[in-house]
């Protein structure tokens, strides 16, 4: 059953509007974002010459570049005192991108949420936490307006502080746990220490989402939990999370909202658009954002589109399980190869607990790779055996070795409870 009837709507009915969308959107941009009419006249783009979805590719590329040399809100296409949100990216990599959010773009966002979590399962009789964190990042309150919009209880415990999150899965029964895929192990982990098993709770379903993850890693815990894991998609720039979402009838693919967001995928070297199937950069268009219209932005996230219709009867494109970033690309000694690919290799051995880490290094003119592995709680033979096992995996499928590997036990890895757990360390 569908939250709405746009996600079941025809493609000539959803092209039709997309359309009309567009068209709105680039005038928008070009009238009240200087950036945007610079860049449209540079490519030699009017805004009367984007008629329908056919001509996206005519426009020019947006970048995070882009939100930096426009900081803070050189992006927004409205005046302050039109907004009634701002929110904000991490800034890890220099300073954060703003986000503007007018009253219309706020009932756009609670809308594509509570459609979300409806396919992902979510009744309005159940109770959701909520362990995305609160406050610029648009995780928490995203997730939040959206429960409430759809009508279900939401318990609004944030990220981080484990003990309280287990004591409220239990005391309260909550029913959908939302949070990053990797604080789901480290949450099934703490209820273990503590003596509980997380199959008891009435935990039926978890949310994950903010971090690349691995098909290997989601059974992981499905099996820790006893629960189905639905992937959901999203990035401040375009709204938050919301963009897209699996449905827990299929759990193939994610379908993206395409009323509100147009996504393309290209070749990260070249921009050209890719043909449906294969796998590129994902690039979005916003289609009803009236505080910070968007066109073409490169999200950095490598995916695929399918363009099929889903067995949950939902004709929306299906994007699939982002598989790397297209900045993560590590090239290693001339090897082309993401981290979620390692990951895949070690996560696919039993023995092998989903908890690496990768660090980069220079030794003179060649780049060094080290990962660091923890072996399964139950895993009990020779973790000598087992790094050869690993080295051996990696070379067959990934053609790459690293210059070490060390494996190591259980809880030996730093465990992430607030925030994007970090897998990558270049030193480089």
């Amino acid at each position: 059953m569908t939250y709405s009837d746009a996600e079941s709507a025809s493609r000539e009915e959803l092209r039709a509007l997309q359309d009309d969308r567009l068209a709105e959107t680039v005038a928008h941009a070009y009238e009240n974002v200087p950036h945007y009419r610079n860049a449209l006249d540079e490519a030699g783009v009017s805004p009367d010459d984007i008629e329908s979805v056919e001509d996206v590719s005519k426009l020019p590329f947006t970048t995070k570049e882009d939100f930096r040399d426009n900081y803070p809100d050189g992006m927004f296409a409205v005046p302050r005192a039109e907004l009634q949100r701002i929110h904000a990216s991490s800034g890890t990599t220099g300073k954060p991108k703003i986000v503007g959010y007018t009253g219309s773009d706020l009932g756009v966002w609670r809308e594509v949420m509570a459609r979300s979590l409806s396919a992902a399962g979510v009744e309005p009789e159940h109770v959701v936490q909520n362990a995305y964190g609160y406050g610029l990042f648009t995780g928490g309150l995203g997730f939040h307006d959206g429960v409430e919009e759809l009508g279900a209880c939401v318990i609004p415990v944030g990220g981080g502080n484990t003990a309280r999150q287990i004591d409220m899965l239990q005391d309260l029964e909550s029913d959908v746990l939302s949070c990053t895929p990797s604080y789901c192990l480290y949450l099934a982990e703490a209820m273990e220490e503590r003596g509980l098993d997380p199959k008891d709770l009435p935990l039926s379903t978890v949310i994950i989402g903010a971090e690349p993850f691995t098909d290997p890693m989601r059974e992981e815990i499905e099996e820790a939990l006893d629960v189905t894991a639905v992937d959901v998609y999203g990035l401040s720039e375009i709204i938050g999370p919301g963009v897209s979402i699996e449905c827990a009838d299929a759990q193939d693919g994610l379908h993206v909202w395409e009323d509100h967001f147009y996504p393309e995928v290209v070749d990260p070297e070249t921009g050209e658009p890719l043909p449906e199937g294969e796998e590129g950069e994902l690039v979005i268009t916003s289609l009803t954002k009236e505080a910070l219209p968007v066109l073409r932005y490169r999200t950095g996230d490598m995916t695929t589109l399918n363009y099929g219709r889903c067995d949950c009867g939902r004709t929306m494109v299906r994007m699939g399980n982002v598989t790397g970033r297209a900045d993560d690309l590590l090239i290693v000694r001339g090897v082309n190869v993401y981290p979620s690919q390692i990951e895949e290799v070690m996560v696919d051995l039993d023995a092998v607990a989903p908890h690496y880490r990768i660090d980069l290094r220079r030794d003179g003119q060649l780049d060094r790779m080290e990962i660091t592995v923890e072996y399964h709680e139950d895993f009990d033979d020779s973790p000598h055996e087992l790094r050869e096992r690993i080295q051996e995996r990696l070379r067959e499928i990934l053609e790459v070795k690293p210059d070490t590997l060390e494996v190591v036990e259980p809880g030996a890895l730093e465990r992430t409870e607030v925030g994007k757990v970090k897998r990558v360390y270049d030193h480089r």
